[in-house]
């Protein structure tokens, strides 16, 4: 039985997995995402182990964020993890000696989503992921909206509170600075956003972070559905495992925003945080020879 290699790198952990055939995992592992270019080192040193305990893979498929050129399989540039023009397909491909496909994590996690997830009846819809920062990948007419050397759907560097904090970016006010999970903890000065959600019911302040985000959220994706319309929003990243304590209060928010276009359905990404490694897998398939 064939197997692949699934990377998913994001701006705070990379996910990797060896899958089968049927996409049952064989055997996964994660660590921490460096800055610049020693994620390209990190990738190689993970996807190494996982072949080396769990055997030959046919191809690998590799999700990078930010700025991604999937022909030349290049990370163009991630203001979150701080590389510029860093090779992934060539090095890795010498590493690991199989074909690796090199993606944007938010575009194929959306067709993650679109294959076997929340949006399977929708054409036009936006998957939103909602981690380290805020990225959407955007399908319209069941094409998913794409060009090299750019990445439509960079929602969490659109200025939402001008004059607000400065983004990695170098803007300040970006809809990441607010309402990603690091924003989120951050703000309440705790690890991780799970943790203000847990906090949120006993206190008034968690719940005032909390309020922001959504609101901020719910402020990008109305200019989202000014400008696409989607039919489905797909809440997805580490922040959609706070349940319906995210999209219910971002659906109603969102609600109240839009006058002109049909009110979009927010709904939880099936495949969560796991969207970037079942994308990362898909790609991996189109790799094989």
């Amino acid at each position: 039985m064939s197997r692949i290699l699934a990377v998913d790198v994001g701006g705070t952990t990379i996910k990797a997995a060896v899958m089968d055939a049927d996409g049952t995992r064989v055997m996964s592992a994660a660590v921490p995402t460096p800055r610049g270019d020693a994620a390209l080192d990190a990738v190689a040193t993970l996807g190494s182990r996982l072949i080396a305990a769990c055997g030959p893979v046919t191809a690998a498929g590799v999700l990078v964020p930010g700025i991604v050129d999937p022909d030349r399989r290049m990370g163009v540039y991630s203001a979150n993890v701080g590389w510029s023009d860093l090779d992934f397909g060539g090095p890795l491909e010498d590493t690991w000696q199989v074909p690796v496909g090199v993606g944007h994590d938010v575009t194929w996690g959306g067709l993650a989503e679109a294959a076997t997830g929340a949006a399977r009846e929708a054409s036009d819809f936006a998957f939103v992921a909602l981690g380290t920062g805020i990225s959407a990948a955007i399908m319209s007419g069941g094409r998913m909206l794409s060009r090299p050397g750019a990445q439509p759907g960079e929602l969490g560097h659109v200025v939402i509170r001008p004059g607000g904090q400065e983004c990695s970016c170098g803007a300040r006010g970006c809809l990441e600075t607010i309402a990603s999970a690091r924003a989120i903890a951050s703000a309440y000065g705790v690890a991780s956003a799970g943790e203000v959600f847990a906090a949120a019911a006993g206190d008034a302040r968690a719940r005032g972070v909390i309020e922001a985000a959504t609101d901020a959220l719910a402020d990008g994706l109305a200019l989202l559905v000014a400008l696409v319309a989607p039919e489905k929003v797909v809440l997805g990243g580490g922040l959609s495992l706070a349940g319906a304590a995210l999209a219910d209060p971002v659906a109603r928010a969102l609600a109240g925003r839009v006058r002109v276009q049909p009110v979009p359905d927010v709904v939880l990404a099936a495949h969560r945080d796991q969207a970037g490694l079942a994308g990362a897998a898909l790609l991996a398939r189109t790799r094989q020879p």
